[in-house]
């Protein structure tokens, strides 16, 4: 992403579970910032202050920041008078060793700190994209290659048809879950109804508490004593598919998908992706949030014209 006429650069996280846009800044100063691109605004010629502070929690790290406007770029795309948050205080190590220098929100408004309108909406008001949509492509083992797509999609990221589903709550990509299987055998989760956010911004799959010890013991994980899921890797071809049922069609999630294999002090180890849920639900039903573990195997399509999210089977 750009700012201030493509002379200043930063390394963004798009974020479809927030709404603002944040760069570090110089007026900056903790560890965190120190370690990243600062953007001072003192040398574009084409900002303006705002005057208004924020602060904004997320599910792992916060920050505290001023806003001003600016000329901002992306994908070749640009909005002028763009809203952005500029870093004052970035407390605790959380944002560190992050591989960005700010985060670009991409859910609805309605959940933007401080009212700022999100560049998507802006995108959408300057009659700037091609249908009000934008999709992501999600490459596997930690490869390079992950798309992000303004305006349309890339049929060559999925195979098959496109599988729809309304959002159910404008304000995360929040969407309804219809059932839950192991193995294609239903579980009697979510029949009576689940909600789902899909997050870009959480590398985990997230699954409600109450269901956390069903889903373990099926999968047959252990507990380490710093409280990750953990299971034989011998075992991994052998573990269960899971599946969430959207709209009538069951999505199924492949042990592959769900069980990570790392290295420690040259011993091979294979973690459960799966946590539990850190959001309380807005509506009472059970919670989910569908990170990155599930959409590295579904192309995702984020609909704001029509309020909706298509999935595809990645490529």
């Amino acid at each position: 992403m750009y700012i201030n006429n493509y002379a200043d650069s930063f390394q963004v996280l798009f974020d479809t579970g927030s709404a603002n846009l944040w760069v570090d800044s110089i007026y900056c100063n903790t560890q965190a910032c120190n370690a990243h691109t600062k953007f001072n605004p003192q040398q574009s010629s084409t900002y303006s202050v705002k005057g208004q502070t924020f602060y904004l929690p997320y599910g792992a790290g916060s920050l505290y920041g001023l806003f001003g406007y600016d000329t901002v770029n992306v994908a070749g795309i640009e909005i002028t008078n763009q809203e952005i948050g500029l870093s004052t205080n970035e407390p605790g190590q959380n944002f560190v060793a992050a591989k960005f220098d700010g985060i670009l929100g991409l859910s609805y408004p309605s959940i933007s700190a401080g009212g700022e309108t999100p560049v998507m909406d802006n995108m959408m008001s300057y009659n700037l994209l091609q249908s009000n949509m934008f999709a992501f492509y999600l490459s596997r083992g930690g490869q390079q290659g992950s798309v992000l797509s303004f305006g349309g999609v890339d049929s060559s990221m999925y195979q098959g048809p496109l599988y729809w589903t309304p959002v159910t709550s404008e304000s995360y990509w929040q969407i309804g879950v219809e059932g839950f299987q192991i193995n294609g055998r239903s579980t009697g989760i979510c029949s009576q109804g689940c909600q789902s956010i899909v997050d870009t911004g959480t590398s985990m799959l997230t699954a409600p508490q109450q269901y956390m010890g069903y889903i373990m013991q099926a999968i047959g994980a252990q507990r380490s004593q710093y409280g990750e899921y953990m299971v034989d890797c011998n075992q991994v071809n052998n573990l269960p598919t899971l599946s969430f049922v959207i709209s009538g069609e069951a999505l199924p999630l492949p042990p592959s998908a769900y069980i990570t294999q790392q290295y420690y002090n040259g011993y091979q180890v294979c973690m459960v992706g799966i946590s539990p849920t850190y959001l309380p639900s807005r509506n009472g039903q059970p919670l989910w949030i569908f990170g990155d573990v599930f959409l590295r195997e579904y192309y995702s399509v984020f609909d704001r014209t029509n309020n909706r999210v298509g999935f595809g089977v990645a490529v």
